[in-house]
């Protein structure tokens, strides 16, 4: 893959995390199933309540049952809203079977678009994001912010965050631009994902097979 011109920090950060059913894994403040080529806009799972909102585990939305994601293709839902909701940080976590990259948000659900692409870019340039993996899967939030109305960033740190999972091996920030929010996952090698969406607190998932 191209290589950016520019350097990026790697700013490791990670908590030992207990949840999901009960599984130990990794997370931080701070995804072979059969390929399909063929890009189509799916709705993600319902939306379900959530009773224990808790910051650094997510066991409402991890069973321990829950069985590795299949699909490949894409997956957009459009929403319109009078004022974008704030990315406060990006999680992930390894399970069983697949890993987890959550989303958090401070106000209402956005839409989003999760699909392949040949690499990772900038927001904004367009310049390659120097970042090293098999396959990479863009997390495009629209609409949406990553930080408040002084410009401070909400999502503190990266670019590149590292997470060294059963598949997934970095989350990057790779964009806050014009209402845009990116988030970039950084693969062993390309694998089944699924997405879902949970309130209380509001929040946006992305499970990766291993």
């Amino acid at each position: 893959m191209n290589r950016s011109r520019a350097a990026f920090a790697l700013v490791p950060l990670v908590l030992l995390l207990t949840g999901c059913g009960g599984e130990a894994t990794r997370a931080t403040s701070a995804p072979a199933a059969q390929e399909s080529t063929a890009e189509t806009t799916a709705a993600p799972e319902p939306v379900s309540p959530d009773s224990s909102p808790g910051s650094s585990s997510d066991r409402s939305v991890g069973p321990a049952d829950l069985k590795p994601p299949t699909g490949t293709r894409t997956v957009e839902v459009k929403r319109s809203l009078d004022e974008p909701p704030i990315v406060t940080g990006v999680r992930y976590a390894e399970h069983r079977g697949f890993d987890r990259v959550v989303v958090d948000y401070r106000g209402d659900l956005p839409g989003y678009r999760v699909e392949w692409v040949p690499e990772l870019v900038q927001d904004g340039s367009g310049e390659p994001i120097e970042v090293e993996g098999g396959a990479y899967l863009q997390v495009t939030i629209i609409p949406a912010n990553a930080h408040d109305e002084d410009g401070a960033p909400t999502w503190k740190g990266g670019p590149i965050f590292k997470a060294g999972l059963g598949n997934v091996k970095n989350v990057v920030k790779t964009g806050d631009f014009e209402a845009v929010v990116g988030v970039g996952i950084v693969l062993e090698h390309r694998a089944g994902f699924r997405v879902k969406e949970y309130r209380s607190p509001n929040r946006l998932v992305i499970d990766v097979a291993h």
